[in-house]
């Protein structure tokens, strides 16, 4: 079960300590939130850099002036830094976060915290056993429409929760997760858990349990068609993105290997006995996410998830199609996914200096890896609802603790 409290995350306790030193190990597309933790003075710095690719090491270089710039993780890591932030491609996680974890530094991990359910548990029996301070990055719970929406349950607007939907289009989806190793099943098992890692979460959190039964079917059917293809080893997404790559059928340059799914549709079964449903399609022509929370008084919708978009409330009997009864603006953010990349590096440096509560949660990360696996192996498989295996009690109470041991 998820936790229903939401902490005080103001930062209390940085100011004018010195700055934690922060070790970067993979500095590609997910560098940008190296650079949200680079503030010299202000709490955190970047001191050191591990990447393989000569091209990420000499923009590192000019990133972070001073720092350590290496491609041996043993080197950054007996470089003196207090915490290490893991932003490898998310094969590479548990290889490079556990090492980490028993060097006795905090571990940022991006999500999804692992591609097996095997490696996510040994990268939380690792924090437990070192008692090394480990975060994972789920960027939307610090979203302003996940967040609006979060307090909206929590102040019991709609009632108790008992449906949670979510639609995602994913209009760049050809650009992102086509052209490189995202397509390759052996290193992202496929989409529901890279990318669905970030809406299952939200599911759980704003449904206030975690998948005990998935359910899914899924289909290659758009790029799986497209034979152009090639290697773009060294490149990154904007090396390639344009809106212009339109429509999907005339995408170019796909990655060799595309065996992961393109539209899939998901089915759970939670433990607090929510029925909850994710749809996520990449050739649709827009890009946002529309979740729909019923509750026993209620329901919420959000149209848009940027800022300035509406979460609309109903909580009174209409006779069919109505305008909402109450209506809430997302706020603005500064920087990305609207200002939650630096929250979210900001309660991950605040933890690391002090620990105490945070909203995400690595009892959560694993679930949502498990529920984006299992609904995997469903679609796959014959289609069938399938059970998620459970989390070791005793790591469930460690993280729970507030991984203080107690």
């Amino acid at each position: 079960m998820t936790d229903t409290s939401t902490p005080d995350l103001n930062g209390a306790g940085l100011r004018g300590a010195a700055d934690l030193r922060i070790g970067v190990v993979g500095f590609g597309n997910r560098g940008r939130l190296a650079l949200e933790a680079h503030r010299p003075g202000g709490g955190s710095r970047v001191t050191a850099v591990c990447d393989l690719s000569e091209r990420s090491r000499a923009e590192a270089a000019e990133a972070f002036p001073g720092a350590l710039v290496t491609a041996n993780l043993a080197e950054l890591l007996g470089s003196g830094v207090d915490a290490v932030m893991v932003l490898t491609p998310d094969h590479q996680h548990a290889a490079v976060a556990i090492p980490a974890l028993e060097a006795g530094v905090a571990v940022f991990c991006e999500k999804p915290l692992a591609i097996s359910l095997d490696d996510c548990d040994r990268i939380l029996e690792a924090a437990r056993r070192t008692g090394s301070r480990l975060y994972v990055g789920h960027n939307m719970r610090h979203m302003p429409v996940v967040t609006l929406m979060r307090r909206l349950v929590e102040e019991g607007r709609i009632g108790r929760v008992k449906a949670v939907w979510c639609r995602h289009f994913v209009g760049n989806g050809g650009d992102y997760y086509f052209k490189d190793w995202h397509a390759d099943r052996s290193k992202s098992v496929g989409l529901l858990l890279q990318k669905g890692a970030h809406d299952l979460d939200v599911i759980h959190w704003l449904a206030g349990g975690y998948a005990r039964g998935v359910q899914a079917i899924g289909a290659l059917s758009v790029y799986g068609d497209i034979d152009d293809r090639r290697d773009r080893s060294g490149e990154r997404v904007g090396d390639w993105f344009s809106f212009d790559n339109w429509p999907p059928t005339a995408q170019m340059g796909l990655n060799p290997v595309v065996d992961v799914e393109d539209i899939s549709q998901v089915n759970l079964v939670l433990d607090n006995g929510v029925l909850a449903s994710y749809e996520q399609c990449h050739f649709t022509p827009d890009y946002w996410r529309n979740y729909t929370v019923i509750g026993t008084e209620g329901r919420l919708e959000n149209m848009g998830d940027t800022a300035g978009s509406e979460v609309r409330l109903w909580n009174r009997r209409h006779g069919s199609a109505a305008p909402a009864d109450e209506t809430f603006l997302v706020e603005e953010g500064v920087g990305g996914h609207g200002g939650a990349d630096a929250r979210l590096v900001a309660e991950f440096v605040r933890f690391a200096r002090d620990g105490g509560p945070t909203l995400t949660s690595p009892v959560a990360a694993r679930q949502a890896v498990a529920a984006g696996l299992v609904a995997t192996a469903s679609i796959r498989g014959d289609g069938r609802l399938l059970p998620v295996p459970p989390l070791d009690d005793g790591l469930v109470a460690y993280f729970d603790a507030g991984q203080t041991g107690a």
